[in-house]
Order: structure tokens, then C-alpha cells, then sequence
């Protein structure tokens, strides 16, 4: 059963009709408007939840980037000129003739001896990260929407067990140990972004959601700046102590987080947690205190999400053909952006510069994509943004591979594994090429966080959470694909630049099947979402 229409725009630059307009006993026509007046537009308390939920982000992205730095190949000198030829292959030479610029414990490379394993045990702790939040993300997110735990619930615990992994790891004696934790650490960070997402957006009224949604990639920035920073500041030392500056803050933020934060009052409503909803909502509000009467403003709320089998929201989300269709269509986009996002960041290497200076620049354009998608979301259409950002982002691409970075002069290679660079001889040479990598990476950062927040807006409350960590499952399988890709890349730049180009155009392109959100509310029930699919043939401004 629907409810009446309401002109209130979702993300859009429209103006909300002042409160002040409606009567007051005039009754409820939605639960967004039973809400809205009860916490009002955005206020402090929504800002300090919406704040203490997205800082989980920062320590998503430092456990997504962290192997970067600890799992770095280490530069090396000869010691024995009659024996060493710096030019020659590091696994020829005789071990008592070279030896690590920095101490044996700053890589696991050097510490545990894997500079001529095979590029399959190399890649493994990495891979498996991905691979653990690939498995993650089908177990864990659909939680969220079930009566089991919840939004706040289930992001504490992913949060935790993520940090905890993070922790342990710290303490691996050998690469094996170490890939099994991160593994576990990726099973648990797959649920971190798309709850920290709902729940914080689901806490605001309808004008301020784009807004918040974009606050969660704002602390996700910050914590991938954080990295080099940090990584820094320990450079000489061991890699196990990046570990502990990421994972000892995130515990002491569980715990914070278990005191302070809320549950989604949307959440609570359709699980029937009545008296819940309303002490969440007067703790949180600023307008008027909500009281057991109001709630029977509105006269039915079909309750879909009421099957206590934790997968009800997938099933319901499969039973709908339109569902499948844009469900499918969001993670073909998805993927195919995501290659190049996580290939330019998890790729720094080809860049012929230092390290902390790569993973800076790619933070820093990571950061102004989630402040430009900040303030601009409310004006951005979704389809056009996000086949926009593509299409630029796959030109720069195609740019790349006319003048690959590896080839410009000023290097000087001390194997195909280990290259050692002028202290600056690449910097007149190679700025243009730096500056399209980094366009090509901005311009897949805000298309990304554009679709994020598009995906908000295509799937209504009772399957949202459930629909936005499938949609997540393609960028993990994209950041599973990726270092792949980027590992092949090493020897032929000009295809893996094509390759990138090619799946984010192409995929890109798959936006335009999908209806524009822009100005539209959220409905709350599959039978609401279903009664706009079929108005909107014949009318395309109906909304919930």
C-alpha cells in the first residue's frame, strides 16, 4: 500500500517547504515527515552522530591502504663490488654480497625473507584482505536489515573485529599467519562502509542526506591521508608498529562508539521497536517530543523485513524483476570504476617518485573528490555525474598509455623488481604524466561517490543495506582483480592502461539504464518502490 506523494526532494538543490507551513495537527502523511518533525533538518546532535558513525571510514581506508606500506618491496645496495652488479637479478647475486638499505623488519619482504618467493606468495596477504571482505560482504551486511542486530549493532562489531585482526596480525611470524589475519580483518571491515553509510543517512532528514552520506567518504579520505603520514613517522621501524597506531585507536573507537551512538530510528520503526524509535528519535531530536500517539498519524507501514531469516532481504530484493535489473546494473558500474580506483591507488609503484608521496597525492585527490561530491551532491544529476566522471577518468587512461610513466628518463633500474630513482632527475620529466594519473583517479573518486549515494536512493529502508553491500560485493571483486592487473602492468603499462580505460567506460555506460534519482524521496517498503517503477510510465514526477 502507498502512502501519499510528497514533493520533498531527497538530494536535491530544492527547497524544502518551511515547517512552519504545515499545521500542526495536521497528521503525518509518511514516516519522513513523522521524523523530520521530531529532529527537524540537521542539527548538532544528528551532526555528532552522523560524525562518531563516518569516523569508522578512517580506519576502513587505513586497513583497506596499510598493506601498501608493509608489504613494500625494499631497496637494496652491494656491499661486495666484486660480487654484486646492482643491474643484475636480486636472486642471482650471493646473499653476502648486497644487503637492505633500511632495517630487515620494515617489509614483511625483507623480515621474513620473500624478495624471490614466487609473485603468488607475494601477492597473497594482500589478495587476501580482498578476499576476506569479498566473503565478508555476503555474510555480514545483510545483518544490518534483519531482526537480528541491526545498523549500529553489526557496524560495532565489523568495526571491531577488523581492528582486532589488525591487532593480531601485528604479532604473525610468518607470511602464512599473517594472510589468514588479514583475511579475517577483511571479512570484517566488509560491512564497515555500507552500514556507516545507511546509518548515518538514515539519522538526517531528507534534505541533509546526500550531505552525510558524503561525510562518511570525508573521513574515509582522512584515514587514507592518515596512512603516509603514519607510515612515515615509523619509517626505519618495524611494519608491525603501522599496525598498532591503526588498530589500537580503532578498538578505543568501538568502544566510544557502543556508549554514544544510536540506532536508525527508520530501522527501529519497521522492526515494530516502537518504544525504541521514539526514545531514539527525542534523544536526537530538536522540533517536538514524540509521543506512543503519534505513531498512529500514519496508517499502515507494510513491515516486508518481518521473517527473522537473517537473508529475508535478499529474497525480497530477488522476488522483484526491476530490483534484480538495477541491482545488477549498479554493480556492472560499480566494478568497472572500481578497477581503476583501486588499480591507481594499490599501483603506486609505477609512478617513478617516492612511495609516501604517491599514496599522499592519491589521498589528497581522494580528499577533494569527497569535498567536491560534499557540496555539489544536491545539484549533481546521478546518471550524468557518474557517466561524466567515467568517460574523463577513462580518457586520462587512454593518455596514460601513449606515454607510460615507468618509461620516462630519469630512472635508473636496479632490476625489474627493485628500482631505484634520482633523487630528481623524474621530476622534470614526469609532472604531466602525475597529474593525469591523479585526474584519472579523482575523476573515479567522485564517480564512485556519486553511485554510492545513487545507490541509496534505488533500493527503499526494509532491503536498503541488504541491496548497497551487494553492490559493494562488485567493488571488492574489482579490488580483488585489480593489484592482478597491476602486477601484469609492470611489463606492458600500454595494455593495462587499456584495459582500464575499457572497463570504465564501457561499464560506466551501463548508467544509462538506470532512472535518475535527483529530487525524488525514499520509499520504505518493496510494494511503495514498485507502485513508482509503474507510475513513472506513465507520469515521471510521482514520487513516495
Amino acid at each position: 500500500m502507498s502512502r501519499p506523494s510528497t514533493t520533498t526532494p531527497l538530494l536535491s538543490g530544492q527547497t524544502e517547504s518551511p515547517q512552519s507551513e504545515t499545521p500542526a495537527t495536521a497528521p503525518a502523511s509518511s514516516l519522513d515527515e513523522l521524523i523530520e518533525r521530531c529532529i527537524g533538518d540537521f542539527g548538532w546532535a544528528q551532526f555528532l552522530q552522523a560524525s562518531l558513525i563516518s569516523l569508522s571510514r578512517a580506519f576502513d581506508a587505513q586497513q583497506t591502504f596499510v598493506s601498501v606500506f608493509t608489504n613494500a618491496d625494499p631497496t637494496w645496495h652491494c656491499t661486495s663490488p666484486s660480487l654484486c652488479n646492482s643491474a643484475a637479478d636480486l636472486c642471482q647475486l650471493p646473499r653476502n654480497s648486497w644487503t637492505w638499505d633500511m632495517p630487515m623488519d620494515t617489509s614483511i619482504v625483507s623480515d621474513w625473507s620473500l624478495e624471490c618467493a614466487s609473485s603468488f606468495i607475494r601477492g597473497l596477504p594482500a589478495s587476501s584482505f580482498f578476499l576476506g571482505s569479498l566473503a565478508g560482504g555476503f555474510i555480514l551486511p545483510t545483518l544490518a536489515d534483519s531482526t537480528s542486530l541491526g545498523r549500529k549493532n553489526m557496524l560495532l562489531l565489523s568495526c571491531l573485529l577488523m581492528s582486532l585482526a589488525s591487532l593480531f596480525a601485528a604479532a604473525s611470524t610468518n607470511i602464512w599467519m599473517y594472510s589468514v589475519l588479514r583475511i579475517v580483518c577483511g571479512f570484517g571491515r566488509a560491512s564497515v562502509g555500507t552500514c556507516a553509510l545507511v546509518l548515518s543517512t538514515e539519522l538526517v532528514g531528507k534534505r541533509r542526506r546526500g550531505q552525510v552520506g558524503v561525510l562518511t567518504f570525508l573521513f574515509y579520505s582522512f584515514g587514507y591521508l592518515s596512512l603516509p603520514f603514519i607510515a612515515y613517522l615509523n619509517k626505519g621501524s618495524s611494519w608491525r608498529s603501522i599496525y598498532l597506531w591503526t588498530s589500537i585507536p580503532a578498538i578505543i573507537y568501538c568502544l566510544l562508539f557502543h556508549f554514544l551512538v544510536r540506532e536508525s530510528p527508520r530501522w527501529l520503526f519497521l522492526q515494530g521497536r516502537k518504544e525504541e524509535f521514539i526514545a531514539t528519535l527525542n534523544s536526537i531530536g530538536n522540533r517536538k517530543s514524540l509521543t506512543v500517539g503519534n505513531l498512529f498519524e500514519i496508517d499502515a507501514i507494510e513491515q516486508e523485513s518481518s521473517d527473522t531469516d537473517i537473508y529475508s532481504a535478499i529474497k525480497i530484493l530477488f522476488k522483484k524483476g526491476w530490483a534484480i535489473g538495477r541491482l545488477f546494473t549498479v554493480m556492472v558500474v560499480g566494478f568497472g570504476i572500481c578497477i581503476v580506483y583501486y588499480g591507481m591507488s594499490l599501483g603506486n609503484g609505477s609512478l617513478g617518485s617516492d612511495l609516501y608521496l604517491n599514496v599522499t597525492l592519491n589521498a589528497l585527490s581522494e580528499l577533494l573528490a569527497a569535498l567536491a561530491t560534499f557540496f555539489l551532491i544536491r545539484r549533481l544529476s546521478r546518471k550524468g555525474s557518474v557517466l561524466g566522471f567515467s568517460i574523463v577518468s577513462g580518457v586520462c587512461s587512454c593518455m596514460l598509455m601513449i606515454t607510460p610513466i615507468s618509461n620516462i628518463s630519469g630512472s635508473s633500474n636496479n632490476n625489474k623488481d627493485h628500482i631505484h630513482y634520482t633523487e630528481s632527475g623524474w621530476i622534470s620529466t614526469s609532472w604531466l604524466q602525475i597529474g593525469i594519473k591523479i585526474l584519472s583517479f579523482f575523476s573515479s573518486s567522485m564517480a564512485i561517490h556519486v553511485l554510492h549515494i545513487y545507490a541509496l536512493e534505488l533500493f527503499p529502508t526494509c532491503v536498503r543495506n541488504s541491496a548497497t553491500a551487494m553492490v559493494r560485493e562488485a567493488f571488492i571483486l574489482a579490488g580483488v582483480i585489480s593489484p592482478m592487473l597491476v602486477a601484469a602492468g609492470r611489463e606492458n603499462e600500454v595494455l593495462l592502461y587499456g584495459v582500464f580505460a575499457l572497463a570504465i567506460v564501457f561499464c560506466g555506460s551501463f548508467v544509462t539504464f538506470l532512472p535518475e534519482t535527483k529530487g525524488s524521496s525514499i520509499c520504505d517498503t518493496m510494494d511503495e518502490e514498485e507502485h513508482r517503477v509503474m507510475a513513472t510510465k506513465t507520469s515521471k514526477n510521482l514520487v513516495c
